[in-house]
């Protein structure tokens, strides 16, 4: 035990004061807070030019009710939307289109909209910009030329309305989720709180997974692993490796989550003083989901650190691991690509089904658990497998780990590991 606690001892400290432990986690949280702030901030940033539109009425006479319905001011006062030209029935829609988007061409105006001469028949209506990425300037044309057309088809039959944006507004819809806990509003917190731990768990196993491989590789090509093969028995050599790294990665864990603990107790305080009026959002992450995303994180971490590191005593060279690496990589790949399957329904067959693979439990288990909590049994059925798989690849890994260390050149074939798995 005591040579077992050295190797932990050694791969911790080695890591914790590298330059790479401390940038991804002071430096990955803050880019990331950043990067979705500055993204937030942009795109809700409102327009501070009036853009100019034309219109093409093929039909006729219902441009007016489309002006109606592009009224209002920007922040600094000054109109939205500036009409530059109606084009009421030409002569030629084809050569009134070629000189709208030559004007567009030429930066005179932001768009025209083409309304067709069928579109009370449900025709769509076609608006010609420069910049497709401008949605709210979309949004609030269609919704013009929506209320434009039902109040031309209700004239048409006799029927006149003074206000009918607010005859026609619909209803806001709540979604309340129900649990054990009582009734939540919910607004997004699920699917965001599910998918952040399923993010973390991915990333890390990867990151940790590979690192461990790394550290083997490392030792064989400067040939320290023969020094410590010659003093400590390679099973326990695994073993120290694997949980030192492990305790790195629970360092960083601690650390992401001292820091959201203080962001969810102060963040409200910190967001009003930075812009009053404002809060942050009514966040919460069950107790219980941690403590599950943990066990599961420690299952599979031992089961693909223990890959990583077979694949690891396989090479002998960095070119040669980043070729090894890739069939296990794409396992945890695979499990992430699935996780639309468990967003639309958590407790389908085919969800159940998934989330039971060993391999994928890490990130599908505990996103059905985030979204929709299953039955305790399929929780305790899905750890016992993930569980027993571990042990049994942590059994084959350490046969392939105790022969490859000391192998160098060519790497062995499939018939040569099964030789290693045979060796006593």
């Amino acid at each position: 035990m005591r040579k077992i606690f050295l190797i932990i001892k050694r791969e911790y400290l080695t890591r914790i004061r590298s330059r790479g432990f401390i940038i991804s986690t002071v430096g990955l949280p803050l880019f990331s807070a950043g990067i979705i702030a500055i993204s937030i901030a942009l795109a809700t940033r409102p327009s501070d030019h009036t853009l100019r539109i034309s219109i093409l009425d093929n039909l006729g006479g219902i441009s007016g009710q489309i002006v109606a319905g592009l009224q209002g001011n920007l922040p600094n006062g000054k109109p939205r939307y500036e009409i530059v030209k109606i084009l009421d029935r030409p002569a030629s829609e084809e050569e009134a289109r070629r000189q709208l988007n030559d004007q567009i061409r030429a930066g005179e105006l932001e768009g025209f909209i083409e309304v067709p001469k069928d579109v009370l028949d449900g025709k769509s209506a076609s608006f010609y910009t420069s910049n497709t990425g401008d949605f709210s300037t979309l949004g609030a044309v269609g919704k013009a030329i929506d209320n434009a057309v039902v109040e031309r088809r209700l004239s048409d039959r006799g029927i006149h309305v003074d206000d009918l944006p607010k005859l026609v507004h619909g209803v806001d819809m709540t979604m309340v989720k129900v649990s054990k806990s009582g009734e939540t509003e919910e607004k997004g917190q699920t699917f965001i709180v599910g998918f952040s731990i399923v993010m973390v768990l991915y990333i890390t196993l990867l990151v940790y997974g590979v690192a461990t491989m790394r550290s083997v590789v490392e030792e064989k090509t400067t040939r320290i692993i023969e020094i410590l093969a010659s003093s400590v028995k390679p099973v326990h050599l695994l073993t120290g490796k694997i949980l030192g790294v492990a305790a790195v990665g629970f360092t960083q864990y601690l650390i992401w989550g001292a820091c959201g603990l203080l962001l969810s107790g102060y963040g409200s305080a910190m967001a009003s003083a930075v812009r009053p009026g404002s809060s942050m959002p009514d966040i919460h992450v069950p107790t219980s989901l941690l403590v599950y995303a943990v066990i599961f994180f420690v299952v599979s971490y031992l089961l693909y650190a223990s890959l990583y590191a077979a694949l690891g005593a396989m090479v002998s060279s960095e070119e040669e691991m980043q070729q090894v690496q890739l069939p296990v990589t794409l396992i945890i790949v695979v499990g992430f690509i699935l996780y639309p399957v468990i967003v639309r329904d958590a407790n389908s067959v085919t969800s159940v089904i998934i989330s039971m693979i060993p391999f994928f439990a890490p990130i599908l288990m505990v996103l059905r658990i985030a979204l929709q909590t299953p039955p305790f049994w399929q929780i305790a059925l899905c750890i016992l497998i993930s569980l027993l798989t571990t042990l049994g690849i942590v059994q084959v890994s350490s046969k392939i780990y105790r022969v490859g260390i000391l192998m160098y050149g060519k790497r062995p074939s499939v018939v040569e590991l099964l030789k290693w798995l045979r060796y006593t």
